[in-house]
């Protein structure tokens, strides 16, 4: 069985068919890039992987953990909030609190996973809080923020900032982190410091789906690249297939366009 598995997701808005049956699977340690037009369907189906959306039909599971399967009864809030750990997400816009600095931003989600309503002494969640810290420290200074720990996000780039999203997302140390879109809020001038911290995290046990836009970016990085049009998987492959042979032509067409127009 690989790392991720999934089976079957189909997911409908009203009468609108977005997903159509997708099927993939993923080995630890991979880097999956998904790409397509807007509107193909590659951000629901992030969405629905990471628990914020429900799929209609059909399977995920995680280092052979089942954690959806339409056949078993409806999951509770709490479930999904339990299910969505194995999964962290940047998202397009960066999201970070305004009102908190850089490293509470960092250290907010799992001083609240690890501390608020479990019965600990005053020395307890002192230790716990010192250890979060240090580990928010750690990874603000793997995305090359460790000058930035007391900056509030209005004073942050927004390269910078979403640097801090991705340190934010990986506070939870979770099995597969994800990305919808990273650079397509910034500046191109910007884009490449994001893209460089991104590739800076492949090692061979961070397993990573990046939704972008980037071609040059998914060529490089890549293990696999899935090329999704009008709900399903058109063509999956290496970079060197998808993007050196192509089967489709629905495949041939985007890769032209996207690449007159990068």
């Amino acid at each position: 069985m690989s790392f991720l598995e999934i089976k079957n997701i189909f997911k409908s808005f009203g009468k609108t068919e977005v997903l159509k049956g997708i099927d993939f699977s993923m080995e630890r340690g991979e880097v999956l890039a998904i790409i397509g037009s807007s509107g193909s369907g590659k951000t629901t189906l992030l969405r629905c992987i990471n628990f914020l959306e429900t799929p209609d039909t059909g399977m995920i599971s995680v280092n052979g953990n089942v954690l959806f399967n339409s056949d078993e009864s409806p999951y509770s809030d709490a479930e999904k909030r339990e299910k969505r750990l194995h999964f962290g997400l940047v998202f397009q816009q960066f999201n970070l609190f305004p009102q908190y600095n850089v490293l509470r931003n960092v250290s907010l989600a799992p001083n609240l996973r690890q501390i608020k309503g479990k019965k600990l002494s005053k020395t307890e969640k002192k230790e716990i809080k010192k250890q979060i810290d240090d580990n928010s420290r750690r990874l603000l200074d793997t995305v090359g923020l460790s000058d930035k720990v007391n900056n509030f996000p209005c004073e942050l780039s927004g390269g910078q900032q979403q640097r801090v999203a991705i340190a934010r997302a990986l506070a939870l140390n979770p099995d597969i982190l994800c990305f919808d879109e990273p650079t397509s809020a910034l500046d191109p001038e910007l884009t490449g410091e994001v893209l460089r911290v991104i590739r800076e995290l492949k090692t061979s046990d961070r397993t990573m789906i990046v939704v972008t836009h980037e071609m040059n970016f998914a060529r490089g990085v890549a293990d696999k690249v899935i090329f999704m049009a009008d709900g399903v998987i058109e063509e999956y492959g290496t970079p060197d297939e998808v993007f050196g042979a192509p089967k489709s032509e629905k495949t041939k067409s985007f890769l032209e366009k996207s690449l007159e127009n990068p």
